[in-house]
């Protein structure tokens, strides 16, 4: 039996592994088809595309790359016609995934379509979560408040937990923060670096100023982004030792550091699991910003936020994300010990709502009981 998996970013390629683990615990032998990243490439043989790289963020970067992408999603459906899968699941990447699904429906209307780690529609078109359900077989959610959305327009769902309380439960270090270190997390794609890592750098420049004492760190996604933050380090004129970029290094300084600034993104809930007291960037192309602000229908941009309700970590969005501002907040979470605790408490009550640990396993029970594995 075949599944055709399709994931799109480094995190989708994660979460995709975990996945077909988990399934051939349910299904020994299960061939997989499709396109992700390389742990899935691992997992599937060398027949299985690894384009993790090619993610990319804001309407510029997707209009320069409109004919790559065009042409793997042709490849894609005329692969799956071919291959004849007992089902697609499209994990994340809702920009590519929700159009081949809709592309596959049509074109395969008995083919069964599961959709992984639900897209964020409610943020910014809940009218296309109707739709969806005209397309989509079952719908496997992270977060709780997702279920009874997707479930008022007659879509199976299924609330499986956060994946990500797996995969960081094993990287605890069980280190004391060390009260003078602060941590720098600009992103993963070299767009975000390039727009949010001189700012980061910036903020710590005044931060030292007004404390000698402090001292920072960064972490890096991969050694491209690495040598670019170097790069933007040297075009400050701060010598590498000033903030040390560490290769992967992430979820450790999330454990050391006092504080931090975050990059909104996937790492703003891994700093609320770690508990670091954060403050949330987020700066993009002007015309992606303007686009953005006229659809996306939420009151917060960090998942933190979102989740709690409110903003308990300072948001610094676009124009606002400036280095005075940001440094102010940042000395405030490093002196205040009652507003540093206050934070922590919060994130901790955030990811206790999350769930309980087993994401993937959830999901590849939930799939096997869609397509009647024993």
């Amino acid at each position: 039996m075949k599944l055709y998996l399709v994931a799109g970013e480094a995190s989708g390629d994660a979460r995709g592994a975990e996945l077909m683990r988990a399934l051939l615990v349910h299904k020994p032998g299960l061939l997989f088809l499709g396109a992700g990243g390389p742990e899935m490439q691992a997992l599937a043989g060398s027949d299985f595309l690894d384009w993790a790289d090619e993610a990319v963020v804001g309407l510029w970067d997707v209009l320069k790359k409109y004919g790559y992408f065009k042409a793997q999603f042709d490849r894609m459906l005329a692969d799956i016609e071919m291959a004849k899968p007992a089902a697609v699941v499209l994990i994340d990447y809702p920009g590519f995934n929700l159009r081949l699904a809709k592309a596959l429906h049509k074109r395969v209307p008995s083919l069964k379509i599961i959709y992984y780690i639900s897209p964020q529609v409610w943020a910014w078109n809940r009218g296309r979560i109707g739709e969806m359900a005209g397309y989509l077989d079952l719908m496997l959610c992270i977060f709780p408040f997702e279920k009874p959305l997707y479930e008022k327009s007659g879509l199976k769902t299924v609330f499986v937990g956060h994946p990500m309380l797996d995969s960081l439960a094993a990287k605890r270090i069980g280190a004391e923060r060390v009260p003078q270190l602060v941590g720098l997390f600009p992103g993963s794609r070299q767009k975000e670096i390039r727009k949010i890592f001189p700012t980061m750098i910036a903020a710590a420049r005044l931060m030292q100023s007004a404390d000698h004492s402090l001292r920072f760190e960064a972490a890096a996604a991969s050694e491209t982004v690495a040598s670019s933050m170097r790069a933007l380090l040297s075009e400050a004129g701060m010598e590498e030792n000033w903030c040390p970029v560490s290769l992967r290094g992430s979820h450790s300084l999330m454990q050391r550091a006092a504080a931090g600034m975050v990059t909104s993104g996937t790492a703003t809930l891994e700093a609320a699991f770690f508990g670091m007291p954060l403050v949330i960037l987020y700066k993009v192309a002007w015309l992606t910003f303007v686009i953005g602000k006229r659809l996306i229908k939420v009151d917060f941009l960090g998942m933190p936020n979102l989740l709690a309700g409110r903003e308990i970590a300072r948001e610094f969005l676009q124009d606002a994300a400036q280095p005075e501002p940001i440094a102010k907040e940042m000395l405030r979470l490093l002196t205040d010990t009652a507003a540093r605790d206050q934070l922590q408490r919060e994130l901790a009550n955030v990811i206790a709502g999350l769930g309980d640990t087993g994401a993937g396993v959830r999901a590849a029970e939930a799939i096997s009981g869609e397509l009647g594995f024993p």
